[in-house]
């Protein structure tokens, strides 16, 4: 809140106190530097609900918000010192795709529990085209994971095992062309 502003929410006699140099034109000013980190927020406060703007450590929150908070916290079971090719823990989202994900948060949850929903996921969450879900059996499916997404197939596993309906099973085989 800005000092003019706070000085009309003064009762009048206090406004006619407010002299350059008082305790009470200090204390306003004050009150003035108190409000600015507040006052800074609140004029982007739009940022934090952005999946490309909000801060990094704010995003698993949005991904929560859009439901797919499964994906967030369940990945730290991975051994610390693993990682993958981009230097992110193994089985971990980058926040970079993260951001993708929860962008796409309302269709992902349209298609969520299908072929086309899984499939919209995984090239999310791994930047690669051309999964294919083949059902060779009733509850069970094999999903083929492109030659781009190899170096990722411990993430795709692990996706594939908390999004994929709860009766079913699964292979991963992956594309090494």
């Amino acid at each position: 809140m800005r000092r003019p502003a706070i000085d009309r929410l003064l009762p009048s006699a206090y406004q006619q106190a407010v002299v350059p140099g008082s305790v009470l034109d200090a204390l306003l000013d004050v009150m003035e530097g108190m409000h600015a980190p507040e006052e800074e927020i609140l004029a982007r406060i739009e940022d934090i609900s952005s999946a490309y703007r909000a801060p990094d450590r704010f995003v698993p929150f949005l991904a929560h918000w859009v439901g797919l908070d499964h994906l967030v916290p369940g990945f730290d079971r991975t051994p610390a010192d693993r990682t993958s090719v981009d230097g992110t823990p193994a089985g971990r989202i980058p926040v970079g795709r993260l951001r993708d994900l929860v962008a796409h948060g309302a269709e992902l949850a349209q298609w969520r529990g299908t072929s086309r929903g899984l499939c919209l996921l995984l090239e999310i969450a791994t930047g690669a085209t051309g999964f294919v879900i083949e059902e060779p059996r009733p509850f069970a499916f094999v999903v083929r994971v492109p030659a781009a997404a190899v170096p990722q197939v411990d993430l795709v596993r692990q996706l594939i095992a908390v999004e994929k309906p709860a009766a079913t099973t699964f292979d991963v085989i992956a594309d090494h062309q």
